[in-house]
């Protein structure tokens, strides 16, 4: 599978827009119940992010950076309008938190000095596809886009993943509408990551 491309489909439908689709009740049930979890001032959800190539190859450098400097080398940035909100990178091994992600790291750290609505509608680069722990992380935090460079399939040549795409998970999460731009420096990202033996 290539990775999902920027106009990927969102809906599990394969439609790019809700409309015409009949929901599935476990959707219209999960959605009530997220609309509920979520405060009305988060409601409608902006997409503050805009794809704009430099600026993606930008600040996947820096992922980049975080990455060479974590445990493992996945590193992540949380951007807002342009300007960066928090760095993560891998410190699971350091920390022995199998959860301490780059993206979980990026996350924990923006929450830390500011409240959720500055993860609404913003973009989070990451050096890999998210895993589906992250991924999901990502969506329930509403970003607006999420841009990786090694695909899930790139990184299976070298360590172990969960085969399950930001794409596929996206499109099963309709009430977080996300943009998703895969292959950003892709070959710089998996330069970090040793052979398989």
């Amino acid at each position: 599978m290539s990775a999902p491309s920027r106009g990927a489909a969102r809906f599990g439908c394969g439609c790019a827009t809700p409309a015409g689709c009949v929901p599935t009740r476990r959707a219209v049930l999960t959605g009530l119940a997220s609309a509920l979890a979520v405060p009305a001032a988060t409601l409608p959800l902006p997409n503050l992010a805009r794809a704009d190539t430099a600026e993606d190859e930008r600040f996947m450098r820096v992922a980049l950076e975080e990455a060479r400097r974590g445990d493992f080398p996945f590193g992540a940035v949380i951007v807002r309008e342009g300007r960066e909100v928090a760095r993560g990178r891998n410190l699971g091994l350091i920390t022995d938190d199998p959860t301490a992600h780059g993206e979980m790291i990026a996350i924990r750290r923006a929450l830390a000095v500011n409240n959720r609505e500055v993860l609404v509608g913003s973009t989070l680069y990451t050096t890999g596809e998210p895993c589906a722990m992250c991924m999901g992380a990502i969506l329930w935090c509403h970003f607006g886009r999420l841009v990786f460079a090694a695909s899930i399939e790139q990184l299976l040549t070298r360590i172990d993943q969960i085969m399950i795409s930001s794409a596929e998970l996206a499109r099963r999460t309709p009430f977080a509408p996300i943009e998703i731009t895969g292959g950003v420096l892709a070959e710089e990202a998996m330069a970090l990551f040793p052979p398989r033996q």
